[in-house]
Order: structure tokens, then sequence, then C-alpha cells
């Protein structure tokens, strides 16, 4: 590849047409950035530097530290714009990127995270890398500056070296998630071994699994729920009802709004990483979700209304629809989740002495608090019941609850005269059609028109400005940051953004009917397979090929096939739910044939992967046990009853379908579901019934509450 002859007379910071929040904060910084692309492995080449490559995100604590402490700095600028092609990634951004390198790092160092640190060669291979670098020697860690003066002398004077390590390394990356572990023996046995490895971890004092760090694992949550409704697992019920329980009463849930932050650094949930993700948020709401359908337990269907409420008045576009990728942990660098978190004076100021008597108990607000930058901060968490706080405080319940009510109000009142965290307003596709599947879920399960209507004005608003129409979806739908001198270059899609945005419209397509979100599923798993599908190999890469025959930059060179949820659910196991669900309402073989070989890819070591499997142990499941289709058909408050007694009980393979009489007659639907369901006549009579399928052969029409809850059953 020819290289830039004007790149190197480019200077001084290059991120002012950045679209990305996490470029756009770092353009002021006298270090000379340059976006991911061409112009900066150009200028490299012809320099004949390395380059130092910086990926993080606008919600990363570290990131701002090590912005704010060496890349702000004069000195440290000097160095590395005489030493190096400053390179600055968002995570958020370009997934694809970070995954190569995250791996990379973990070959080096065996450390991973944000930020990350990379010294490559001109042509993107890592020799030496690493995350937070202090500026100066601290924390066991050499300082920033030492280390860019020795990997920049390493490369003038031990270049042989470097490259060696750089070959070694993009070995590892190339090997990272791309098993060679087919095997054809898929079982539901492989199922319970992962729901065993994730059962073997659960804490059952404190919900969750493992010790600190505490990570939500949504993927294995529901995977435990599956086995424990599907197959008797009392372990299974246990692991998921108490973890479900300790997360809604931790302070790594935000007490007064709604919302989980990212993770707890303490095993009893308390003491969280303050930033709030989309991804986490939108499958933590299906596991509550899916807990109400179950177990009808209010408190289950209280977080997930808390959950929706928050995104809705936090993280939406309420007017043109779409969701919010994230809200930062801090304020600034001497903060550290302080706009979350009270001191006893600070809620003394706003509660009344009934109110201070009862939230302090309830939410465990004390002189002596529970973060390390200052011990008088409390993060509010639920130390007893409210009918243990009644009883302290010689109250009744009702008494109790509604000053726990009353100080919620004014607390989350004077939380907003705070300043706010930064809120980053890009829409990303993946994450966006994810949010969408949830709400869509929540609206069926609580009756609720709200998530229903909001899903499908994101749903609409994702199809018309991130797809084409044909074969190409990018993973950003829009930018939430403009000041007029952005130009956003279009960010491919990557597996992720296919397969579920497929999910999402099959989900539309279940919510309203209309063909259009299935022909759309349709017509983007048709592309998914066409981009991503190794035919020779099995399974499927997380990025395109180039189809002009150019080489990718740096890292991108290696393929992967993602199999773990980390922290969003993997791409290939997530794919082939999507391809499954396509083939039982299309019956199209060769979507259940790629789904069957992509699982096969993987079969012989995904066991091992334990937490980190979920959403394969779910499409292993949806795979092995015949789907059900539950079609309730009519407009009336008698089929609303049936749709409600449908909808009851979590399953991964169970598809409720709601049609219009005239739907029916009309003949509107998937191939597949249209000859299933035509091949039973209509009741005599009936302006309501329901036909319960499996393996495309249904049961007779149903026309009573009776006869459908003992065939439910």
């Amino acid at each position: 590849m020819a290289s830039d002859s004007s790149a190197s007379t480019l200077a001084g910071n290059q991120l002012h047409t950045a679209s990305s929040s996490y470029l756009r904060s770092a353009r002021h910084q006298p270090v000379h950035w340059h976006p991911w692309g061409e112009t900066a492995f150009a200028r490299a080449r012809a320099e004949n530097k390395p380059i130092l490559l910086d990926i993080g995100a606008v919600w990363c604590h570290w990131c701002h530290v090590m912005d704010r402490e060496s890349y702000e700095d004069a000195e440290i600028a000097r160095i590395i714009n005489e030493n190096f092609i400053a390179v600055k990634v968002d995570r958020d951004e370009r997934p694809d990127v970070d995954m190569r390198y995250q791996a990379a790092v973990s070959a080096i160092s065996q450390q991973g995270g944000w930020p990350l640190t990379a010294f490559l060669t001109p042509d993107g291979r890592p020799y030496f890398g690493g995350t937070y670098f202090p500026r100066d020697d601290r924390y066991g860690r050499p300082g920033f500056g030492r280390v860019l003066l020795t990997m920049a002398q390493v490369w003038r004077e031990r270049r042989e070296e470097a490259l060696e390590s750089a070959a070694s390394v993009m070995v590892a990356i190339e090997h990272n998630e791309s098993f060679a572990a087919r095997s054809a023996d898929l079982n539901l046995g492989l199922v319970d071994k992962i729901a065993a490895s994730a059962i073997a971890q659960f804490d059952a004092r404190n919900g969750g699994f493992g010790s600190q760090p505490k990570f939500p694992h949504p993927g294995v949550l529901d995977l435990l729920l599956e086995v424990a409704l599907h197959r008797g697992n009392q372990e299974a019920q246990q692991a998921f009802i108490v973890t479900l329980e300790r997360m809604a009463r931790g302070g790594v849930y935000d007490q007064l709004a709604g919302g989980f932050h990212r993770y707890s650094v303490d095993e009893r949930w308390i003491v969280p990483h303050f930033e709030k993700m989309l991804y986490d948020n939108t499958e933590l709401l299906r596991n509550y979700v899916h807990a109400f359908q179950s177990f009808v337990r209010t408190d289950f269907r209280q977080t997930a209304e808390e959950i929706i409420a928050w995104l809705d008045a936090v993280m939406t576009d309420r007017d043109k629809g779409g969701f919010y990728a994230s809200q930062d942990a801090d304020i600034n660098l001497e903060d550290d989740g302080d706009y979350f978190t009270w001191t006893l004076d600070e809620a003394s100021a706003v509660l009344s002495a009934d109110e201070l008597g009862v939230a302090s108990r309830y939410w465990d607000i004390g002189e002596l608090g529970d973060m390390h930058h200052n011990p008088a901060k409390n993060v509010l968490h639920r130390k007893f019941t409210v009918e243990e706080v009644a009883t302290q405080t010689g109250r009744s319940a009702e008494e109790a609850q509604n000053l726990i009510d009353s100080s919620r109000e004014k607390l989350i009142a004077a939380r907003a005269l705070r300043p706010t965290p930064f809120i980053d307003r890009t829409l990303y596709t993946s994450w966006n059609a994810m949010a969408v599947s949830a709400y869509f879920d929540a609206a069926r399960v609580f009756r609720a028109e709200s998530p229903r209507a909001f899903a499908l004005l994101t749903l609409n608003r994702l199809l018309a400005e991130a797809w084409d129409g044909a074969d190409a979806l990018d993973h950003v739908i829009a930018y939430g940051e403009s000041d007029g001198d952005a130009a956003a270059e279009r960010v491919p899609g990557t597996l992720d953004d296919y397969a579920m945005t497929v999910h999402a419209c099959i989900d539309g397509w279940i919510a309203t009917g209309e063909m259009r979100f299935y022909n759309a599923a349709a017509k983007l798993a048709d592309v998914m397979i066409a981009k991503f599908y190794d035919r020779t190999g099995g399974a499927f890469f997380d990025t395109a090929a180039p189809s002009d025959g150019s080489i990718p930059l740096g890292a991108l060179t290696a393929r992967r096939k993602p199999l773990q949820d980390s922290p969003t659910p993997a791409g290939n196991p997530t794919a082939a739910s999507a391809l499954l669900r396509l083939e039982e309402l299309s019956g199209r073989g060769n979507y259940r044939q790629i789904a069957e070989e992509t699982l096969q890819s993987f079969a012989g070591v995904v066991e091992h992967f334990g937490l980190y499997a979920g959403s394969y142990g779910l499409a292993l499941e949806r795979l092995l046990v015949y789907p059900a289709q539950i079609i309730v058909v009519g407009e009336c408050p008698k089929a609303d009853q049936f749709e409600a007694l449908a909808m009851a009980g979590y399953a991964v393979n169970k598809t409720v379908v709601r049609l219009h009489p005239d739907e029916l007659a009309a003949g509107e639907l998937p191939e597949a579901l249209a000859e299933t369901v035509m091949q039973v006549p209509k009741p005599e009579g009936a302006a309501v019934w329901v036909l319960i399928c499996r393996g495309r052969k249904c049961m007779p029409p149903i026309t009573e509450v009776e006869a459908l809850l003992k065939a439910l059953e």
C-alpha cells in the first residue's frame, strides 16, 4: 500500500473533525492525535515511527486520569510528538479495533481494560502494551515518560527484537477466540455443564458469582432461569433469584432513580464503579422481566419498571427514538461517584427528622460511609426491608413506605441540582437493537404500551438511518455531539450489529404484525451470512472481509470468531439464535443448518467458559428443544387474557404471537407460520382461539381458559 506523501506534513491534533465523544474530549490536548485510519498509518510508514495507540471511552475514569496526568502535560506531549505517531480510539465506536488490541495487551502483560496503551510498529503490530500508566513512577507502575522513552529507544536500537515480539503477539491475537474445537455432539448435557460451571461460582451469601469485583452476567442468569424452569434445577433457581435480589438491594443499583452501575468493587454489591452502560441495563431489564414473568413477584417487576423509568428519563431521545450509550461515573478527577453518594449531613439537609429516621436505616446512611476517597460518603443500599425498618422505628409498614417514598423524591430533587455526569448521546446500532428487544419484552409481559411505542420509534429510526435497505448496516445510528464541524465517517457494522438487529426486527414483527419488520430481518440475516459466515471453517467472523481486496489496518488483519459474552452477548451464539428464530418462522432450512454448524464449531471447548457462555447455552437450548409457537387469534378482552396466560413463564424457545383475524384470513404471515396455522380450521362460531404448535404441528384450536391452562402445562 503506497504511503501518503502529504502525511509527513501533518502537524497538530487531528481530532477536530471527530464525531466520537471520547475523541472530541481530547481535541484540546497538545498531543498530535490522529483518529484511527489510513492517514495515521501512512504517516507512521513515511516517518518510520512507531505508533502510540490509546483506546478508551468517555465513561472511563482512568482514561480521564491518564488524559489529565499525561496527555495534557506539555513534556509528555513533546516526547510523544517527537517519537511516535499518536492514535486515539473510542472503544465503543470501534469495538473491532479494541477487541484485537485487548487480546494483544493481554498476551503481553496479562492485563486488560481501559485505558489501553499499546506501542505498534508502523504497520500496526503491537510490540509492547499495558493499561493505565501514571505520569511518574507510582502504584508499582513505571512512569509514562520513562515508558515512552524506553519504547522509542527499543524501536531505534532494538528493532529486530520489537519486530519479533510483534510477530508473536499477532499470532496470539489471531488465536484469540478463533477456536478450532468442532464437535458434532450437541446435546442438552452441554447446556447443563455451562449452568453447573456458573452454579459452582455462585456466592450464596451475597448473590452473584465469584468474589470481588463482581459483574452482572445477564446471559448466564437467563440460562440459569431456563434450566431451573424446564429441568427442575433448584440450584440454578436459587442462584438466579438470590442474585437478582441482592443486586437490586445493593449500591450497584441506583436506589433513587433506578438503573444499574457497571459493576461492584466488593463482593456485597455495595460500592460500584459508577458509570452506567446502556447494554448492562437493557440486558438486566430482560432478566427482571423474565423473573417477574416466571415468579410473579412484585419486587422484580418494580426493579424492571424503575430501569425503564431511568432509561426513559435520562438515556433516550424521546422525540426521534434512540437509546444513548452511557452515563459517566464522575464529574472530574477529584470526584468519585459524588453525584450518586450522600453524607449524613447532606441527607439531613434535605429530609425531615421523620424521613431521615427511616431513610437512614433503609439505605444505610451513616456518619461513616463507604467511599475510600471520602469516608463520610454513603452509597445508598438497602440494608433492611421496609418491614424491618418499620419495626425498628415503631411505625407501620405503610407509614415507613410513605416516608421512604417522600425521602426518595426529595433526594432525587436535591441530586438534580448537582453537576450531572456526562451522557454520551451516541446511538450504537447493536446496543439500540438490544434495547428495542428488551422494551418489547417488557411491554408484552407488563402489558404496557409506552415501552412498546418507544421500541417501535427506535427500531424505525435504526432501520431508516443505519441501514441502506440492502447490504450496508452501520455501527453508529447517530452521534450525539455536533457543533457544526463534525464530519462523521461511516463505521461499518460488525456481526453484533447485524445479529442483534435481526432479533430486534423479529421482535418488531411479533409486536406489530407488520411484515416489513419480518422482511427486514430475513434480508439482514442473508447479508449477515454473506458478509460474516465462514463457509469453510464454520461460524461467523466479527468483521467482514474487505470487498475490494484491500488489506485492513493493523491488527484488523486478524480474524476473530467471538464466543464469549464480554460484556454484551457474543456474536456467534447471538447470530445462531437469530437464525433459529427466523427458521421457525420462514421454514428456510439453511438458517438452521448454519446455526447448528456455528454451535458445533465451539462445542468442544465452550463448557470451559462458564459464566461467559450464557448466550451459547441459550442458543443451544433453542436448537435442541422443539420451539413452541402459541398463536392467539382475536381482538377482545378474552384474547388479552389468553395472551397474558400464554406469556406466563420464561422459555427461550417460546414465541407468543397475537394475530388479528383479518391477518390470518389474508395470509400475511411468514411462510412457515402461514403454512402451520392454515392447516388448522377456524373453530365454528369462535371470536377468539389459541393454537399451540410444536415442530410445525398444532393442537386443535383452544377456545376456553381452562383448556388453555391445561395445554400450557
